[in-house]
């Protein structure tokens, strides 16, 4: 895995970035097994990711070099809104939004109420480097799920609990930070007012910094 190009950035004192994590990369800097993971495609020094992306997810990560807003972020206390779009087994019909809307069981604990809407036409989004599984005789949809919570897997174990297992799923916002153009490898830098809105969306006290908005080329992925 490389990157074409180099970064022009002066680093300020705290760093916050979004970046949008490729499927199949690790949500960590290491892995004792040789897998893609962050460091190859973040070359920001001293953030770490504030939450996890499964490896088989995709979409947005924030990381920050600000322990405190890290540990905010991801504390059950102070759960910001995360949105996900989801790509189904099958057009659910009415009872099955309203399960996801309402909460399901999982490991004998109720989701909380979630926001959920099928999507009237599938969204843009880039190809996947693996393609879903797909079955000819089995039609999909795509759900955009808003959750206030964070339990492990819990999109894909929702859906699956309904009837209508997650084929693909993307991360598109967590609270007032959203995926935007952002393509899959890049990350940009958060400016001080985006900071600053995580910050109110915590309850938090203002942690914005001065940091000017830069960004990464392209990621691509190894041939």
């Amino acid at each position: 895995m490389h990157l074409e190009g180099e970064d022009e950035h002066v680093m300020p004192s705290v760093r916050t970035i979004a970046f949008n994590k490729p499927y199949g990369v690790l949500p960590s800097f290491t892995d004792p097994k040789g897998r893609p993971t962050l460091a190859d495609a973040i070359t920001v020094a001293g953030v770490y990711a504030a939450g996890r992306l499964d490896l088989d997810s995709e979409g947005l990560m924030l990381l920050t070099s600000d322990g405190a807003l890290a540990h905010q972020i991801t504390d059950p206390q102070h759960k910001l809104p995360k949105v996900y779009l989801a790509q189904v087994e099958r057009m659910p019909d009415r009872e099955a939004i309203e399960r996801l809307r309402k909460g399901v069981v999982l490991s004998g604990r109720r989701t909380r109420p979630a926001e959920v809407r099928v999507l009237p036409k599938d969204p843009q989004v880039p190809d996947r480097p693996v393609p879903i599984r797909f079955r000819k005789n089995v039609p999909t949809a795509w759900l955009e799920i808003t959750l206030h919570e964070g339990m492990n897997r819990q999109v894909r174990r929702m859906t699956a609990a309904v009837g209508h297992p997650s084929l693909r799923l993307i991360r598109v916002a967590i609270g007032p930070i959203t995926l935007g153009d952002l393509q899959p490898g890049q990350w940009r830098e958060l400016t001080s007012d985006e900071v600053a809105q995580i910050s109110r969306g915590l309850g938090l006290r203002d942690r914005s910094r001065e940091a000017r908005t830069v960004s990464s080329p392209r990621w691509r992925p190894p041939r």
